[in-house]
């Protein structure tokens, strides 16, 4: 099974269980685990989790409650802070790959305050970077009005910067613009799930409208690809379906 080490799976869909329990499962039908660093499964508290397992790890950062484009700037700095030492303890797991959501608004009438808030922490977000082994992507966001990064627009901005790209595949195909994400390339990191192109539905793969035949030979050579799906069930499913697309 040449794909077994390759395709791995998010914890996103055991939250209901402790993180060696999701950890033991994963290990089971692939050798890459991406960790959603939140809740029962938060890295500050479950680092030595991890050494338990013969795994490769990324790591999604916490989406809960932090926000690196807050227009407070005492919160924004609190969420730099947040990821500068999350970075550090995925440096000592030995973890390939930080996700980081590009952050989001709570109304129109700060959006400009937004916009520069997210500027300064992507240019934190480097600097953290250069002092770090593991290699950070922002990720692409779905069809919310709230958030930033929706367009591949913002691809030329992280990489100036030196910051890598997360592709989500579901969140780029309910906004219509997968194609011209995979036509940019330069991912780092993909997550792979399935929708009918009208929410974010986080289907199997094979089970929505994506087409997984071009995403796969799209999707660059060395980019760490996982599954993101709304069930462990849907993670089986997907990995069985993409091993027979995959190029």
């Amino acid at each position: 099974m040449p794909a077994k080490d390759t395709i791995g799976c998010s914890t996103c869909c055991l939250m209901d269980q402790t993180l060696e329990e999701a950890l033991s499962l994963i290990s089971r039908h692939t050798g890459l685990a991406e960790i959603l660093s939140d809740g029962p499964h938060s890295l500050f508290h479950e680092e030595e989790t991890c050494h338990s397992f013969d795994l490769r790890y990324t790591v999604h950062a916490p989406v809960a409650d932090i926000n690196i484009a807050s227009d407070n700037e005492h919160l924004r700095r609190a969420t730099v802070r947040v990821l500068a030492d999350l970075t550090e303890i995925c440096d000592r797991i030995g973890v390939e790959r930080l996700v980081v959501h590009p952050g989001h608004l709570w109304g129109e009438e700060v959006r400009g305050a937004a916009e520069r808030a997210l500027n300064r922490s992507i240019g934190d977000l480097a600097a953290i970077q250069e002092e770090a082994n593991v290699q950070l992507a922002v990720e692409n966001m779905g069809a919310w009005d709230i958030c930033f990064f929706r367009e591949p627009d913002f691809l030329d901005r992280l990489a100036d910067l030196g910051l890598g790209f997360a592709l989500d595949v579901g969140h780029a195909h309910v906004n219509g613009n997968l194609e011209p994400f995979l036509e940019h390339g330069g991912a780092i990191h993909v997550h792979l799930h399935d929708n009918s192109g009208e929410r974010d539905e986080h289907m199997a793969c094979g089970e929505g409208e994506i087409d997984f035949c071009r995403v796969m030979q799209a999707i660059p050579r060395g980019a760490t690809k996982v599954v993101e799906p709304a069930s462990f069930q849907q993670y089986e499913r997907s990995l069985e379906y993409l091993r027979s697309v995959a190029p």
